[in-house]
């Protein structure tokens, strides 16, 4: 495949090309990842940029180590943000081809602009997956909570009184959120691609392949003008002048310019996303109950870890919680791939265990095991750090460390602590306190029965949404020691609002791991805390467990 660039790049009079890891769709996971076939790493995020005799895998922190043990023979790994690798002389006099249907012009500007001429050029990848269509399912507004006329009047109201007179939303997960549909076309999240513009008077025009569409479906979409996929141009030749609001985020370099050709863009953020960030009380309802049929899942999972007298695997572990899952009969399928990193692999933050890299646990070993699930209706995603031996007390002291940043976040009031960036510094506090730290964000959105991950809202360094009542969030701080141990815990939270006060309340009911806790640096307040989340734990989920998981229970609360 490198080969191939290459000549693509002699051939074309190139200095080098940018592979990005989406498709045209921009969605996270995807069916087909073109920088994991030429790279071979399997990160959710990243490019690579390929020169005619150098090679570099831009990636965030989360995935630098994993990078290098995947790629590092063949690429140099750089940490974004970053700099550009100095070795490159008169790189800005580069030619650097991309494919404007691949890159929004947000991503070009952040990372590439003023630094590399940037050609706008296709690169035709062999091996694309072709796949069965599967067809899109409606979901009723007893489970969403609210129709999707109503959705489009509140999108109407808003591009009225933002003077917008077209709304183009090229963002899948917005769309199947509007619409009140879901699909298959990704691994773990239920979408169906598509992308659509919406008139300041309420017209639809959506962009799909319409073998997805059943007559049923035709039906509970009458009053939408359906389109095919490539069919941007040709509506936009019949629409009237006037002003444009597109997705910064996923409105590709190709469909912009082709916007931009006939009418003056004027808003560059989707406000579906804001709109899908705050969940309505039936939502809530909804993923509350999906995380109880997780919660009993989890919980059975880690009493048979605990207790296990067998020789197991990492792969062993995956299969064990898969099978725990699937007895929900609510249960799809997970919503993304489970990590299970054991000792050393544990501390890969986004770890997945493959044939290679697979290892059986050992006494000592901590675990870390970050997993979710799609559920009828709602989306989970918990981790748990556990151990079935003796850990050292360095390993204690830094879990309890990781617990009381997660307890913080967890009873912050958000009167005070009203962004991701105010909440980010309490979560690190007490590693920062003796100079550790770890690389990812603390938190994320989540959506309903959607995307794992979602914005606006997140719990970063960087992040500064407002936080609403409504939104779900992870709070998952963790420490990671390179090449000996990972901990992480994870819970998913909602605000929630008493008065004026708001305050997070947590949707996940997992036990935390009692004996990784040095108990002498957790405050009263602390230890109240966790007291009171087990006997939470314990009234939601001990009557789906049989007698000794819920004795094992118990004995967190005692």
């Amino acid at each position: 495949m490198i080969k191939n660039i290459k000549k693509f790049i002699s051939k074309n009079n190139l200095d080098g090309i940018i592979i990005p890891k989406n498709d045209y769709y921009f969605t996270e996971y995807s069916k087909i990842n073109n920088l994991a076939n030429v790279t071979n790493f399997t990160g959710s995020a990243g490019f690579a940029l390929i020169l005619k005799n150098k090679n570099y895998l831009f990636v965030d922190g989360r995935y630098t180590l994993q990078a290098s043990k995947q790629s590092g023979r063949t690429f140099k790994i750089q940490e974004i943000p970053y700099k550009w690798p100095k070795n490159i002389k008169n790189i800005h006099n580069y030619k650097i081809g991309f494919d404007p249907k691949l890159f929004t012009n947000n991503t070009l500007e952040r990372y590439f602009e003023k630094k590399v001429n940037l050609i706008p050029i296709e690169f035709k990848f062999e091996n694309i997956i072709r796949y069965k269509e599967s067809r899109i399912f409606q979901l009723n507004a007893s489970v969403t909570g609210e129709s999707f006329f109503s959705k489009i009047n509140r999108i109407k109201k808003y591009m009225n009184k933002s003077n917008i007179n077209y709304l183009y939303s090229s963002a899948s997960e917005n769309n199947n959120w509007l619409l009140n549909i879901r699909g298959k076309d990704l691994p773990n999240s239920p979408l169906a691609n598509c992308k659509l513009i919406i008139t300041n008077k309420g017209k639809i025009y959506l962009f799909i392949n319409k073998k997805k569409i059943s007559n049923s479906i035709k039906k509970y979409l009458k009053n939408i003008i359906l389109c095919k996929e490539d069919s941007l141009f040709k509506v936009l030749k019949y629409l009237k002048k006037g002003f444009f609001c597109i997705d910064e985020n996923t409105c590709s370099v190709f469909d912009q310019a082709l916007i931009n050709s006939k009418f003056e863009i004027t808003q560059y953020n989707d406000p579906i996303y804001e709109m899908k960030s705050i969940k309505n009380k039936i939502e809530i309802k909804n993923t509350a109950r999906a995380h109880i049929e997780d919660g009993v899942a989890l919980t059975k999972f880690l009493y048979w870890f605990k207790f296990n007298k067998k020789k197991i695997s990492e792969k062993i572990v995956e299969k064990k919680l898969q099978y725990f899952r699937k007895n929900s009969k609510n249960y799809l399928y997970p919503s993304f791939d489970t990590i299970a990193g054991s000792g050393p692999n544990g501390a890969i933050i986004h770890y997945r265990s493959n044939n290679s890299t697979n290892r059986y646990i050992k006494k000592n070993d901590i675990l870390l095991i970050d997993s979710g699930g799609q559920y009828k209706w709602g989306t989970t995603d918990v981790t748990r750090t556990t151990c079935f031996g003796k850990v050292s007390d360095e390993i204690k002291k830094n879990f309890t460390r990781v617990l009381k940043g997660h307890i913080a976040v967890a009873t912050c009031n958000l009167n005070s602590y009203y962004n991701g960036k105010l909440i980010d510094k309490l979560a690190r506090k007490f590693l920062n306190n003796v100079g550790l730290d770890y690389s990812h964000g603390t938190g994320h959105g989540v959506g309903f029965f959607l995307n794992v991950h979602e914005g606006p809202q997140a719990i970063s360094k960087y992040n500064k949404v407002l936080i609403k009542k409504g939104m779900i969030l992870s709070n998952e701080p963790g420490y990671y020691a390179n090449n000996q141990y990972g901990i992480r815990i994870e819970n998913l939270v909602y605000v929630d609002q008493y008065k004026k006060s708001l305050f997070f309340k947590n949707l996940t009911y997992v036990p935390i791991d009692l004996d990784l806790i040095n108990f002498e640096m957790l405050s009263k307040k602390e230890k109240d805390y966790l007291f009171e989340y087990h006997l939470n734990v314990y009234s939601k989920i001990s009557k789906y467990l049989n007698n000794n998981e819920k004795k094992w229970l118990i004995n967190l609360i005692n």
